[in-house]
């Protein structure tokens, strides 16, 4: 029955965001193990980044063709055959003993991971049959999606103090248990009735499509323009070109490219994409900026970026009815103008600038981003057929992954640029210099075979330089977010939030 509601609801969504949480956290967890990590499996720099990256890049690849494969083979299913996996993977990643294994088995969680986000969603859109409950239910799905970001860093800056970097692993073990036994028993299942056959060639097209955009955007980042990124973008821009004209002449597309027609599901993608760009940026920076420049230790640099995650939570969980009361544009644009305003402010900071204006926009940011994500994700759901939730679903993840990769990519590739162009001390040796060039991290590390004043000269002058990157970043930021929330008030237009039951 359509508008029945289901007993145990709320504990079978309780288990579904555990899901989503570890996905998010398993995202930036690795950052801070990074150092730990280097020192036991001792990757060479592109080790090390292929071992930071190939996860998003796989979940980012991979999430469109999963979210379509749970229309087809049922979401439940897939769900608790990706949590299993995921579980099995993570113990790989924890007792990986060269680099080699290290990247496999993180291109491997990767996997098991886009088959865990799409269908989190999907299933919701099938438990939860009245609007408004569906409406809470998601806010507390993307708080949880937002927030993970934001508790990666603290939860690892905990587990690195107290046990060895393979534990920021182990802790999905009991979830994965959890969702797999409670998941059997709450969860229902549902899938496309008429699905067609699963498309393979598309699958490969989005994978290589998605991964090479993406690889370009990083690589353009790290090394400015060269024959890699020009021979990836090709390779991405190609392979996603052929997808999308291969979807239009499928009977059974993969990706249904017709939803892109109505104007507010487009617009609630383009939101979506640009709300978590903000936010990983952000969360990315402030963490160097907490531990290299103001000198704070992991856990507490963790600590220190909790507001984002506190003003996410609480704004996605009152979205919904915020939606309602004024209007959908009203959040989004709102969510996004917050945002970019925040940015904004981080214009003007320094290497001293007190916590309490740093807390303040991490804060604002949170929950200019648990509004415009959680509003987006709920028209994106309720503004397609039933039957295509997964697909739908999978579209508002992707926006999801693409935004963290691309927000980190592209607002990095600023930080750099206008980090390496700042002026040695005299008398730093060449090598040093060299090695303080490539990063913070780097200089802070090189600067110890000085003496004294020298090193902290080199210092302050490289943090300085990373400072400036990062109030000229902010500013980009905040222009692409204020342009975004006026484009988003005109797209979103006349954009409701269903009310009342679904029958």
């Amino acid at each position: 029955m359509e508008g029945v509601r289901r007993p145990g609801r709320w504990l079978a969504l309780a288990v579904l965001v555990l899901a989503v949480l570890l996905v998010a956290v398993d995202a930036t967890v690795l950052g801070l193990a990074t150092p730990f990590l280097s020192e036991d499996l001792k990757p060479t720099g592109t080790q090390l980044l292929w071992i930071g990256d190939v996860y998003s890049f796989v979940i980012a690849g991979l999430l469109v063709s999963m979210g379509s494969l749970g229309d087809r083979i049922g979401r439940k299913k897939l769900l608790l055959i990706g949590a299993t996996a995921f579980g099995a993977v993570s113990v790989l990643n924890a007792y990986a003993t060269s680099p080699e294994m290290m990247i496999a088995a993180r291109a491997l969680l990767g996997v098991a991971g886009a088959t865990l986000m799409p269908s989190t969603l999907a299933l919701i859109r099938n438990l939860f049959h009245d609007p408004r409950e569906r409406s809470l239910a998601i806010g507390i799905w993307g708080a949880m999606a937002s927030a993970g970001a934001a508790v990666g860093p603290v939860v690892g800056g905990f587990l690195l103090e107290h046990f060895w970097w393979g534990s920021v692993f182990l802790i999905n073990l009991p979830v994965m248990a959890v969702l797999v036994v409670v998941g059997i028993k709450l969860i229902p299942e549902s899938r496309n009735p008429n699905p067609g056959p699963w498309d393979l060639p598309s699958v490969g097209l989005s994978l290589v499509g998605m991964i090479g955009v993406v690889y370009a955007v990083k690589e353009l980042a790290s090394h400015g323009p060269t024959l890699d990124v020009a021979v990836a973008t090709l390779v991405g821009a190609g392979g996603l070109t052929w997808f999308v004209r291969r979807q239009l002449t499928l009977p059974a597309p993969l990706l249904d490219m017709r939803l892109f027609r109505n104007r507010g599901f487009s617009g609630a993608v383009l939101a979506d994409l640009l709300t978590i760009l903000g936010l990983a940026g952000l969360v990315f920076f402030l963490s160097q900026y907490f531990q290299l420049v103001q000198g704070r230790a992991p856990l507490e640099a963790g600590l220190a970026e909790l507001p984002a995650a506190i003003g996410s939570v609480t704004a996605g969980l009152l979205a919904g009815r915020f939606a309602r009361r004024f209007s959908v544009r009203t959040a989004v644009a709102g969510g996004l103008a917050a945002i970019g305003l925040a940015l904004a402010v981080l214009t003007v900071i320094g290497r001293t600038t007190g916590y309490p204006i740093l807390g303040a926009s991490l804060l604002v940011v949170g929950v200019g981003a648990g509004l415009a994500f959680t509003v987006t994700a709920d028209v994106i759901l309720s503004s397609v057929p039933k039957d295509q939730a997964g697909s739908a679903s999978a579209v508002s993840e992707t926006a999801y992954e693409l935004g963290a990769a691309l927000g980190i990519a592209v607002l990095g590739s600023i930080v750099t640029g206008v980090y390496r162009g700042f002026t040695t001390p005299a008398g730093v040796p060449s090598e040093v210099a060299a090695a303080a060039h490539d990063s913070l991290g780097g200089a802070v590390e090189a600067s110890s075979a000085l003496a004294p004043a020298q090193a902290g000269a080199l210092v302050a002058a490289a943090q300085d330089a990373f400072v400036d990157g990062l109030r000229i970043a902010a500013g980009v930021g905040a222009a692409v977010l204020l342009a975004t929330a006026v484009a988003a008030w005109f797209l979103l237009r006349d954009q409701k939030l269903a009310d009342g039951a679904e029958h």
